[in-house]
């Protein structure tokens, strides 16, 4: 039986693959549960720098759930409430990964696998790639940690937009919505996304966690604690500070561990 999630490491980047290429990558409750334990897996992984997200395949990055499920897995309010249990746990295996992920995107991404994407820190898109979220289609909610996902990234107006309309929009019209980080050349696409997870790979990792931290919090309100404002410093303490420094006096390359 093939798996309908894989991960390949390569060196400190790992690739996990979302594989039902059949389906257009589209997911059954059993297949975001192997996602999410696959994601929270190689997120406890101190050999990993960053994770890339994929389809496999060209027609697809996700198009979100399998609808063959719908009447087994959807057909009543428990069975949506599990459903959707499961899904959560799925996005927010990504959104809260101790790894910067970053969403390789191709062909449909679409519903559920859209909202994985924008659960993804960076979020990279062939110039053929095609995006929305047709709950408006199905007579569904899309809950409101998905809605903060949404409306993080393109605003109150665009979410509007998106549900309401419920329209297939093209990588650039995303992009210009700040739906998406990066558009490129379907052919480039997975030399443009390796080239960028290297980037993160090779920066200290724990910077990289702060700002990711401190960058959600800021999206929260209320001031900040003492507590809060004391740990911008805790950098200071840190063997990968030190060795920043001295590499960068040194004009070499550093060799961080996180730490």
């Amino acid at each position: 039986m093939v798996d309908s999630v894989t991960a390949d490491l390569r060196g400190d980047i790992g690739i996990v693959t979302i594989n039902r290429p059949a389906k257009r990558n589209a997911l059954r409750q059993k297949d975001w549960i192997k996602l999410a334990d696959t994601l929270n897996e190689l997120g406890e992984n101190n050999d990993l720098r960053c994770l890339i997200i994929k389809g496999a395949g060209d027609a697809a990055f996700c198009a979100g759930a399998d609808i063959s499920g719908f009447e087994s897995e959807r057909s009543t309010r428990e069975k949506v409430k599990l459903y959707e249990e499961v899904t959560a746990r799925a996005f927010d295996a990504a959104h809260t990964c101790q790894i910067p992920i970053i969403a390789m995107i191709n062909g449909f991404c679409l519903g559920g696998g859209f909202e994985l994407a924008l659960g993804c820190d960076l979020r990279i898109a062939g110039v053929s790639a095609k995006f929305g979220v047709p709950a408006k289609n199905v007579g569904l909610f899309l809950s409101y940690s998905l809605l903060e996902l949404l409306i993080d990234a393109g605003g109150k107006a665009t979410a509007i937009e998106v549900l309401l309309e419920g329209r297939i929009f093209t990588a650039t019209e995303a992009k210009s919505k700040n739906l998406i980080t990066r558009v490129v050349d379907d052919e480039k696409l997975f030399e443009e996304t390796m080239s960028v997870a290297r980037n993160v790979a090779n920066g200290a990792p724990l910077t990289a966690k702060w700002h990711r931290k401190a960058i959600r919090r800021i999206d929260q309100s209320g001031p900040y604690s003492s507590t809060e404002l004391d740990e911008q410093y805790d950098y200071a303490d840190s063997e990968d500070y030190e060795e920043g420094f001295k590499a960068f006096v040194e004009g070499r390359k550093p060799i961080f561990k996180g730490k």
